[in-house]
């Protein structure tokens, strides 16, 4: 049977670790890739057992391609800290890793949000793939690159996505400040295409084409909350160039 190595990204996740340390203690190992964290995060890891490896935060691929390299197992599944990795889920992921068809499998990933999931607000990542078929790149919004074929499981990730509409927001603001500075570096300009068509279309998108309006006032909050981190990415980048931040 081949062997499996999880890998967790964590910062100041003391309140959620537990919970997906807990879903995946069927795995061969695991490896908690930290980024310096002040709370509980590293003593909650280490009593499940986990190998923690401290590394200072510069973007989301260093992190995870850090992991990487000291993973052992043939297969890697990538985890967050809010998700949680189901028994029919687990029993699917071996089913994948004994047949080994694909190089890689997607996992659904419906969000968590306002007490419910939401099903039209979903996402297919890649999350399980063989050891030596992959790395990642990119700064914010890495992307797993796969060297084979990609398959997909049926069963979903429980994903508690946001712990709050506060905790959305301020994620949203945080990415954007980081987005804004990479586009500073790559000279980009801002007009009003990006300030008022892409944050329109990112609401019509979200709400309209993926069907968020059938997740009722939930799917709305979400649509409203994307619009305005695109918005607020290009808003920053004004006023970075007008060095006004």
């Amino acid at each position: 049977m081949p062997t499996l190595s999880v890998i967790i990204p964590t910062f100041n996740e003391e309140h959620y670790i537990a919970d997906a340390l807990h879903s995946v203690q069927f795995a061969d190992e695991i490896l908690v890739v930290d980024s310096m964290s002040t709370d509980k995060t590293v003593q909650i890891a280490k009593s499940f057992g986990a190998r923690v490896l401290p590394r200072k935060f510069d973007n989301f691929s260093n992190q995870k391609n850090h992991a990487l390299s000291y993973a052992t197992g043939d297969w890697i599944l990538f985890v967050d800290a809010d998700e949680r990795i189901t028994f029919p889920l687990k029993k699917e992921i071996y089913d994948a890793m004994e047949k080994g068809t694909h190089t890689a499998y997607k996992l659904n990933f419906p969000h968590f949000f306002m007490n419910r999931f939401l099903y039209h607000h979903d996402n297919d990542v890649t999350r399980l793939v063989l050891r030596e078929k992959c790395h990642f790149e990119g700064l914010v919004h890495e992307k797993l690159i796969v060297n084979g074929s990609i398959g997909k499981l049926k069963t979903p990730v429980l994903h508690f996505t946001y712990k709050g509409l506060a905790h959305y927001i301020g994620k949203k603001d945080s990415y954007a400040w980081f987005q804004a500075e990479q586009l500073l570096k790559k000279n980009k300009k801002v007009t009003y295409f990006h300030l008022a068509f892409k944050p329109f279309y990112r609401f019509f998108s979200s709400y309209i084409l993926r069907g968020g309006f059938l997740d009722g006032i939930p799917g709305l909050a979400i649509a409203s909350i994307n619009a305005y981190g695109v918005f607020s990415r290009y808003a920053k980048l004004m006023l970075l160039k007008k060095n006004m931040s």
